[in-house]
């Protein structure tokens, strides 16, 4: 609450008039370039989306996705540090699988050493992703931010929304934002993972320990008294609290980290 204050503050200040949507007159850099400086200060995830929140809230942006990505794998995606939103227009919160499985424009940042905006429509035969220069009218629509580093490729965050800033300024100004979260959100990430810190609860880490056994979600439901849909929940949820986007993962990083045993 209080680095949203901050930034309701930050962003009404300085001479940037409110102004009707899509946000701020002339889109103040300045007031981005503060927000890149909050964000490599945070000391947690939640910190992190909250400045996120508040700097691209006012271009109309309401959807994120941080994760890292590996080009040498096949689903490219890495881990997940944060997904937020209705994706899909489902009006359910996705999680990191069904995103990676949905979102083809994804794999597009391995032609690009830049920013660029992607585009949803529905046709016919269902829906339609495509990388455009600029979103126009109605429809679903998102910036992709790939992150390079010493290695190449590291990761990436992409925003959405159905009415979005899609300006120059709002690319650059976004950019800024996208690489110090995914960086941020990693380097916590890495942080609590040296430190040995617990993410997972009891009954995730005893589903995982199934699972990594062999044993079929059935099978795991009928031993613990469980339904078939909550043992689902909770590979679920010991995805999300790993940031990552299989089960597969969750169980190597699990066993890595000393939550369940190899």
């Amino acid at each position: 609450m209080q680095v949203h204050l901050a930034w309701e503050k930050v962003l009404n200040g300085h001479g940037c008039a409110r102004r009707g949507f899509p946000g701020y007159d002339g889109i103040c850099m300045d007031h981005y370039i503060e927000a890149v400086v909050a964000i490599e200060g945070s000391g947690s995830l939640s910190a992190i989306q909250a400045a996120v929140r508040s700097a691209s809230g006012p271009l109309g942006y309401d959807r994120f996705v941080v994760f890292s990505a590996s080009p040498s794998r096949e689903d490219l995606v890495d881990r997940i540090y944060w997904v937020e939103g209705d994706w899909f227009g489902r009006g359910v919160t996705v999680d990191a699988e069904t995103y990676v499985r949905h979102c083809p424009v994804t794999r597009n940042f391995l032609n690009v050493d830049e920013a660029f905006f992607w585009t949803k429509v529905m046709s016919a035969r269902g829906e339609k992703y495509r990388v455009v220069r600029a979103p126009r009218g109605p429809g679903f629509h998102g910036l992709q931010v790939p992150v390079f580093g010493r290695t190449g490729l590291e990761g990436a965050m992409s925003f959405a929304g159905t009415r979005i800033d899609a300006s120059a300024r709002a690319r650059v100004a976004l950019t800024m934002i996208g690489s110090a979260a995914f960086r941020a959100a990693r380097r916590l990430l890495e942080a609590r993972e040296a430190n040995g810190a617990s993410t997972l609860s009891p009954r995730e880490r005893e589903v995982l320990r199934w699972i990594a056994a062999g044993r079929r979600q059935a099978d795991i439901a009928a031993s613990l008294g469980l339904s078939e849909r909550t043992v689902e929940n909770h590979l679920r949820r010991a995805r999300l609290r790993l940031g990552v986007a299989t089960t597969a993962q969750a169980i190597r990083l699990a066993i890595r980290s000393g939550e369940i045993e190899d």
